[in-house]
């Protein structure tokens, strides 16, 4: 008898035994030699927590806002492809589990349910993910699903001009299903004898001219606030406060595109110091437990997004599995302010942790 799930990780496992081998690897594995995905991990473990002690926390608050959306803690749920392949309810499942927690939900481009099923399932603050087709007009009335359904902005993923290398899908010649969202509008069906009928897909849609100039022209098709995800580096961070969207996400797409890029929680403070409180800041990538979370707050990030534990308390167990999920993390978040003295989320400072970078500068 399989033992019930004490933290997120547990649900990988649980995930792996429910799932044909091809959509697990898919949604498991990272490009290439995978290098960026263990070390989206391992590198919280090298940044430790720096505790005070004598403060009551009697009463510990993990409320806040996220882009100006008040919300119970500072988690979010990534946006994530293909949830159906995880449960026959979908993202409509993950939706509900999200509102039950007081948790935005960023909604994937790539969803296996519609805008309107999700927007219709329950109320609650969502966020809509796009990727930009080379049929611009697609894209477009995507975005004007999304603010026509009451979402409240538009994350634009800027690290995908062409799908990074997935060795697993392309073993198992991963067949990816039709998307409703684009019926009527444009074949998700790809047959190829090359491998993944995703990476087919995407090369033949997604377009690879998409520069910063563009920003004006999404600007220009929605009244929504725009975030871009994907940014590594303190050069994008300012360009994209000076193009003027209204946020910024830290990503390496789940270690999925790049490899031997950074994990992103190595890179996090260098694009916080970059904006300068110009630009709210989010984080995505490797976060697997509250301590993950205390470490991300501390070095500027204003949320943190949860991508794969998700997906894996979905497989599991659906809605269910989710909340288990989100309810995890709440709990550890809690557990780690307490235990550090902070009886809010602003009261997470830099001072509450230390890095390789500061363990190298003492020894200086």
């Amino acid at each position: 008898m399989v033992s019930e799930p004490v933290n997120v990780s547990e649900f990988q496992e649980l995930a792996r035994q429910a799932l044909p081998k091809m959509y697990y690897d898919h949604y498991a594995v990272g490009a290439e030699d995978q290098k960026t995905l263990e070390e989206n991990v391992k590198a919280f473990h090298r940044i430790i927590i720096r505790p005070r002690i004598l403060v009551d926390v009697s009463r510990v608050d993990m409320s806040t806002t996220i882009m100006g959306y008040n919300t119970s803690a500072p988690i979010m749920v990534a946006p994530t492809a293909r949830h159906k392949l995880a449960h026959p309810e979908g993202e409509v499942a993950t939706a509900r589990a999200a509102a039950a927690c007081d948790t935005i939900m960023a909604l994937s481009f790539m969803s296996t349910c519609t805008v309107e099923e999700v927007a219709s399932s329950c109320y609650a603050v969502r966020f809509f993910q796009l990727y930009v087709y080379k049929s611009r007009e697609i894209s477009a009335l995507m975005v004007q699903r999304a603010e026509r359904n009451g979402f409240k902005a538009i994350i634009l993923t800027v690290d995908a001009p062409r799908l990074g290398r997935r060795e697993a899908d392309i073993k198992n010649r991963m067949i990816a299903p039709q998307l409703k969202n684009f019926e009527g509008l444009i074949s998700t069906e790809v047959h190829t004898d090359k491998g993944s009928n995703i990476e087919a897909f995407v090369s033949g849609t997604f377009d690879d001219s998409l520069s910063w100039k563009d920003i004006g022209w999404l600007k220009s098709i929605t009244s929504l606030p725009i975030l871009i995800k994907g940014i590594l580096t303190c050069e994008d961070a300012i360009k994209a406060v000076e193009v003027g969207v209204a946020g910024i996400v830290v990503s390496n797409h789940g270690a999925r595109q790049l490899d031997y890029s950074p994990a992103t929680i190595t890179v996090l403070e260098e694009v916080t110091l970059a904006v300068q409180g110009r630009n709210p800041v989010l984080f995505d990538g490797g976060v697997r437990r509250g301590t993950d979370i205390f470490k991300a707050l501390a070095l500027g990030a204003q949320a943190v997004m949860i991508g794969r534990p998700v997906i894996y308390g979905l497989a599991a167990k659906g809605e269910d599995g989710v909340r288990q999920v989100l309810s995890m993390l709440k709990d550890e978040l809690e557990l780690t302010m307490a235990l550090s003295s902070c009886c809010s989320v602003k009261d997470i400072t830099r001072r509450h942790v230390m890095t390789e970078q500061d363990r190298l500068h003492c020894r200086l």
